[in-house]
Formats: structure tokens, C-alpha cells, sequence
């Protein structure tokens, strides 16, 4: 049985979060595909970054999702740049894909724009991440079957939105 929600979108968009408060409302498992290679590896994300680049850890995720894919039934979060494999996004193609979407202030703000997320550590973090939303955002569309817009909602409006978004995907 395939996911009954993936959770997409960039970083600060409580892809985590909301994909627990998701399966806790659905009665579902939640699994997240960094905790999945953090676990894999023995090794932290920013770890991987820094000693063996962005490519090396961009193919640990895209096998990840597979895997994620294959074996999980309840709600599913991928890493924020999941999606930029076309692999990934072909696989994605049937299933129920939530992205939640969020404004720059508000992701650079949740995000924190710390080492801890290695794309958007550098000198200007701000600008990294308005570059990030600008390339991700049509990709995060192209995918997602339900959008949901997080800046002004608390994490259980999001939820509740998702919630029905979903129901009203499988009642058509």
C-alpha cells in the first residue's frame, strides 16, 4: 500500500511537523526521509554536505524516497530538495503530494538559516534562500497534487486544510 500523503516543500515549510500532526489525524506512521539517511549512514545531514558534497547526498535521499515509497503506508516527508531528482518526481507521479508552501520572511525565519541546513549556511543566507524558493517553487508545483499556504496558518490550520484538500483529491 502506498503513502497516504507525502509531504513536500522547502525548508521552514514544516514539512515535519505537519507530517506528524498529519499522521497522528490520519492514524497513520510517520516516517521523514533525512531521518531515514541520518540513519542509514550513521552520519548527519550537514555532515554528508560538507565532506562528500551536495551530489553524494542527493543520491543517499533519492534512494531513500524509493525505499520510502516501496515500504511506507502512512505519511511520508521528503527532504526539502527531494524533488530536484527527476527520478524522484517521476516516482511521485499517482500519489497523494501535499506542498506546503511558505513566503520568504516566513521560511527564512522558521528555517533559522543556520549550518544545520547546509544549503542556506554562506555568507548571504537570505539571498541563498530567495534563490532556493525562486528554482524550487515551479518543481514543488509540478508535483504536488494538493497546495497548502503555511505563513499565516498554525500548524493544526494547516493540517485541517490538508486534511480536507486530501478528501476532496479522492472524492473526485
Amino acid at each position: 500500500m502506498p503513502p497516504r500523503a507525502i509531504v513536500i516543500g522547502p525548508p521552514g515549510a514544516g514539512k515535519t511537523t505537519i507530517g506528524r500532526l498529519l499522521a497522528e489525524r490520519l492514524d497513520a506512521r510517520f516516517r521523514d526521509t533525512d531521518a531515514d539517511v541520518v540513519q542509514r549512514t550513521g552520519r548527519e545531514i550537514s555532515d554528508i554536505f560538507a565532506n562528500d558534497g551536495e551530489p553524494a547526498f542527493r543520491e543517499l535521499e533519492e534512494q531513500a524516497v524509493d525505499t520510502a515509497l516501496r515500504e511506507h503506508d502512512g505519511v511520508l516527508a521528503l527532504g526539502g530538495g527531494a524533488v530536484l531528482s527527476e527520478l524522484t518526481r517521476e516516482r511521485l507521479v499517482g500519489h497523494p503530494v501535499v506542498f506546503l508552501s511558505v513566503g520568504l520572511a516566513e521560511g527564512a525565519r522558521r528555517a533559522g538559516l543556520s549550518a544545520a541546513r547546509p544549503l542556506l549556511a554562506g555568507v548571504n543566507p537570505r539571498a541563498t534562500f530567495k534563490a532556493l524558493l525562486d528554482a524550487r517553487l515551479p518543481i514543488y508545483r509540478s508535483v504536488a497534487a494538493v497546495e497548502v499556504a503555511t505563513d499565516e496558518l498554525e500548524p493544526a490550520q494547516v493540517v485541517d486544510r490538508v486534511v480536507d484538500d486530501l478528501a476532496a483529491l479522492t472524492s473526485r
